[in-house]
């Protein structure tokens, strides 16, 4: 029984439903095939803290504050900055969203 590799995508799916509040974790476990609700619990701690880095970390590989993975090339390290940017500010436009329904109720 060896460990679970869940893409950066998963990760941003989950932190994505998670904070969009329509599922509970049991369901969003089920739905990614996640098997610990303490991987969702740490993927959100990530996203919390910031060090959205780690969702492209392998196993076992814990890299320092401001370090990521290694890439091939320049362009391969920008578009990765970029698809993660992307992913966080789509998550924040949802959460901007759901605070103006907070506000009205």
């Amino acid at each position: 029984m060896g460990k679970n590799l869940y893409t950066s995508e998963t990760k941003w799916a989950v932190v994505r439903e998670k904070l969009e509040g329509k599922l509970t974790t049991k369901e969003i476990m089920d739905k990614y095939q996640i098997k610990n609700k303490s991987q969702v619990e740490t993927w959100m701690r990530w996203y919390k803290k910031g060090e959205i880095y780690r969702f492209d970390q392998p196993i076992g590989k814990q890299y320092t504050f401001g370090h990521g993975p290694e890439f091939s090339s320049e362009d391969e390290r920008k578009n990765n900055q970029i698809t993660h940017l992307k992913m966080e500010n789509e998550i924040l436009k949802k959460y901007l969203e759901m605070k103006k329904e907070w506000i009205k109720e």
